[in-house]
């Protein structure tokens, strides 16, 4: 019986440490299992598509300071023309309406007026005339060289013929002026109607005439505007202006245009406005997309600098504590994970946030850009204990 409760007793603490061995060896595990996933957050590739969350790897960013200003979308003096009529008469038709694309020396209308046929009624009865005088003062040269007519009535007839000549060329500047054709008029073509061209290639941005209107010399008749220079003509105030000079970058935008469009300065002004105290400053745009029209308002930043520097969107950045974190990314087959960086921040520039690690990364390592915060809080509620999705 002895023998029999000594055999029990071995049995029960054998039993009792082989169960304390396997619980330490479950505990050991557990412990390798958080130190191998740590603060890592795990998101499904549903999770992550739905919540769109953009990744990259670590840009560099120009960051530098910037002078801020405002100013209109402007095109060269060159590069507009407001067409006028040169002759007071009466408009028979307009051949263009506002938005019309029109290349240079298009017919934009027809003018008409009895003195438009006056006009080259004179001209052609001058132009008989000198044919008459030319023949006459070659003539009275002939017998003047010849010692045989008067130097009298010679020096009359190469006066007249001077005098006929210059009225002709007056007619004929006036008629080229209005587009007529000066041969046809001289074979006896008078014209009824006379056209009004464009003087540039570029858009109709107004039409300010009626058909059936009369329209007096130098009256507005459009206006055209080429767009392929448009530029952005900013101002800038005293304080700010030994900040800028030719060559710098600007970011701007404008209401026609979702997202930012850039440009360089290629002019500075050399005098200041008075009201308000400011010079202007023209900058060309490089991406000139969507809808771009000269008086535009426009809002706008001059770097004044070209330093650049590692960066990340500020949707990129969640605070914890005191400490700024990031969170570096892997994409595994069904999941990805997002893994927290400690990092310092710095300067702040539209919307981007200068970042420096504190721990290095290899070239190839991307990064959440975007929903900082969501994963924070899923790492928060994984600390909490188990392996979250």
């Amino acid at each position: 019986m002895h023998i029999y409760r000594s055999i029990i007793f071995i049995s029960s603490i054998l039993l009792l440490g082989a169960c304390n061995d396997q619980q330490a060896g479950k505990e050991e595990d557990h412990h390798d299992h958080e130190e191998s996933t740590g603060n890592v957050v795990h998101l499904s590739n549903q999770q992550v598509e739905a919540l769109n969350i953009k990744t990259g790897k670590l840009p560099m960013i120009n960051m530098s300071d910037y002078v801020e200003s405002n100013g209109q979308l402007k095109v060269p003096p060159q590069n507009e023309a407001r067409v006028t009529a040169i002759i007071g008469a009466n408009i028979t038709s307009i051949n263009v309406i506002e938005g019309d694309i029109v290349e240079k020396g298009k017919i934009l209308a027809w003018l008409t007026h009895p003195d438009l046929i006056k006009i080259q009624a004179q001209y052609l009865e001058k132009w008989n005339e000198l044919q008459y005088l030319e023949d006459e003062f070659t003539r009275q040269k002939n017998l003047y060289d010849e010692n045989v007519g008067s130097g009298k009535e010679y020096q009359k007839t190469k006066a007249e013929f001077n005098s006929a000549k210059a009225l002709l060329k007056s007619y004929e500047a006036q008629l080229k002026l209005l587009g007529l054709n000066l041969k046809r008029i001289q074979g006896g073509t008078i014209f009824e109607r006379v056209p009004v061209y464009s003087p540039i290639k570029g858009s109709i941005l107004s039409v300010e005439v009626m058909t059936g209107q009369y329209v007096a010399p130098q009256t507005a008749m459009f206006e055209i505007v080429n767009t392929d220079h448009i530029h952005a003509d900013l101002m800038i105030f005293e304080k700010d202006v030994h900040k800028v000079a030719v060559g710098q970058k600007v970011v701007f935008n404008v209401e026609s245009v979702d997202g930012e469009l850039t440009a360089n300065v290629y002019s500075v002004g050399k005098a200041f406005e008075q009201d308000p105290k400011a010079i202007h400053l023209h900058a060309e745009i490089e991406n000139k997309e969507g809808l771009l029209i000269p008086g535009m308002y426009v809002r706008g930043r001059i770097l004044t600098g070209d330093q650049k520097t590692t960066a990340l969107p500020e949707s990129a950045i969640a605070r914890k504590g005191e400490n700024h974190l990031v969170f570096k990314v892997k994409k595994r087959t069904e999941e990805w994970e997002f893994q927290p960086v400690e990092v310092k921040t710095g300067f702040k520039n539209n919307g981007w946030i200068e970042v420096k690690l504190l721990e290095d990364i290899t070239d190839n390592t991307e990064f959440a850009w975007n929903n900082a915060y969501y994963i924070l809080a899923e790492m928060t509620k994984g600390e909490g204990g188990g392996h979250h999705h």
